[in-house]
Parts: C-alpha cells; sequence; structure tokens
C-alpha cells in the first residue's frame, strides 16, 4: 500500500502568515495610490487595518482562527462593509490589485494555488460587493469561510 501524504491548506502552501502578511501590505500599498480605492480609506490603510485584514485571510485559507477568537469573526467583517455601496468597477479593481499583489508578494504560482485564490476572490467580493449596499439584507451570523482547494488540489508527485 502506498502511502498518501496529507493535503496541505492553502495556508500552508502559501508559506503561513507572513506570507499573508507580505500580500496584505503589497495590497494595501497599491490600494493607496489607487484613484478608484483609496477613497475607501481616507488617511491611509493603518497598522491596525492591515493585521485584522491578515488574520481574516490566514483564517480562511486555512490557519489559525485568530480573526474569529479575537475580533468576532463573520459579523465583524460584515459590519465594516455595511453601507460602503462598494461599486461592480470597485469590487474589479480589488480583485485586479490582490492578484498583482499576490505577484508582489512572491505568493506560489502554481496554477492549482492561483485558481483556489481567484476562486475566494471572485466569491469574497461579490459578497462584499452585495452586503455593502444601503438597505441589504445581509446574512448576520455565518462562519468564516474555510477556503480550500476546491477542484484542483496541489499536483504532489
Amino acid at each position: 500500500m502506498v502511502a498518501v501524504s496529507e493535503e496541505p491548506t492553502l495556508f500552508i502552501w502559501a508559506g503561513g502568515a507572513g506570507s499573508f502578511r507580505r500580500l496584505i501590505d503589497a495590497f494595501y500599498d497599491r490600494v493607496e495610490r489607487d484613484d478608484l480605492l483609496s477613497p475607501l480609506f481616507p488617511g491611509g490603510v493603518g497598522e491596525e487595518h492591515r493585521v485584522h485584514v491578515t488574520l481574516w485571510w490566514v483564517e480562511v485559507f486555512g490557519g489559525p482562527a485568530q480573526y474569529t477568537d479575537s475580533l468576532g469573526g463573520y459579523r465583524r467583517m460584515v459590519d465594516h462593509h455595511r453601507d460602503l455601496a462598494i461599486t461592480p468597477e470597485q469590487r474589479f479593481r480589488f480583485v485586479t490589485l490582490m492578484r498583482h499583489a499576490a505577484d508582489d508578494a512572491d505568493l506560489p504560482a502554481d496554477p492549482e494555488f492561483r485558481a483556489a485564490f481567484a476562486g475566494y476572490l471572485e466569491w469574497g467580493t461579490l459578497l462584499a460587493e452585495q452586503n455593502s449596499q444601503p438597505g441589504t439584507n445581509v446574512v448576520e451570523q455565518a462562519p468564516v469561510p474555510r477556503w480550500g482547494w476546491g477542484v484542483a488540489p496541489p499536483y504532489q508527485p
């Protein structure tokens, strides 16, 4: 019988918490220079926000549940997006800048990881856009998503 190694989480595959911090810093550095997204962050993106968003991404991609344990989980993230009225153009720019930031942060470039990464970006930004519209009836309580490989787990010879 051949032993099958356990499938790594996206968090492990990406290189752990440090990789996600590089991602978030690269992303918000781009956001601060962007004419469409920077108005959502008057005065820039501070250290506390960067730390909190890093914790979210770490948890979503299979790392420790610190965002839930220390910051309130899904409800807190939803509350941050309420009434922002995110436009489709802003959502698309977010996705674009985050994909560039993944390159800037040297996240794995294999198709399997990037497909899972892109899948979360699409899902998460569509949900954020919907939840940000004034008067929208949002789901108040839900678990933080735990994103996985989807249909294309990593190839391990």
